[in-house]
């Protein structure tokens, strides 16, 4: 009945269908930038762009564009070839992980269901968009965005998958003391 009406009224929209978008985009930051010519200053957008499937994947892009949809748009595309997988465990993950790029130190722990992320800024959009919802997490040196969000993601790149996590751990104490024993008998 309404498609009817639409016709009448000269309504007629041959656009496809818009497609649900299967990662979930966030634009962290855009910076006017400049580059010095002979005439004076040329000035571009650069954005970064973090974007996740909330269930463990995500990806960081930067892109420089003549104005601010052309940025974000390469940005999206340059984060979709860099997803990445991250291992969690209970909507957090499986133990503290703590990473330092260039000038930016980021620290995340797990924490217990209901905490909630304690994060801010970019590391707070980087653990929501993987699908981490008890975090805490603690930003120590610079505070450039686009090192913060590369520290971020090297710290969950980092995190080993919990099953993985507590062998190690029992592997580690029980070799230590085979070691020492081996020695005192000898």
């Amino acid at each position: 009945m309404a498609d009817q009406r639409e016709q009448r009224r000269g309504r007629h929209d041959n656009r496809p269908p818009q497609e649900e978008k299967q990662f979930d985009e966030r634009v962290v930051n855009i910076d006017r930038v400049a580059r010095v010519v002979k005439g004076g200053r040329r000035f571009r957008f650069r954005a970064l762009v973090v974007l996740g499937d909330h269930k463990g994947r995500v990806g960081i892009g930067i892109s420089k564009g003549a104005d601010v949809t052309t940025a974000v748009a390469k940005a999206v595309e340059v984060a979709k070839k860099s997803m990445v997988t991250i291992h969690m465990y209970n909507d957090t993950i499986p133990h503290e992980a703590e990473t330092k790029v260039s000038g930016a130190r980021i620290l995340i722990k797990p924490a217990a269901p209901g905490t909630g992320l304690i994060a801010g800024g970019v590391v707070r959009t980087v653990l929501e968009v993987t699908g981490i919802k008890n975090a805490l997490s603690k930003s120590l040196g610079s505070s450039n965005k686009i090192n913060i969000a590369y520290a971020t993601l090297a710290a969950l790149q980092s995190v080993v998958p919990a099953d993985k996590w507590v062998t190690n751990q029992g592997e580690k104490k029980t070799s230590t003391k085979k070691s020492v024993a081996k020695e005192s008998v000898k």
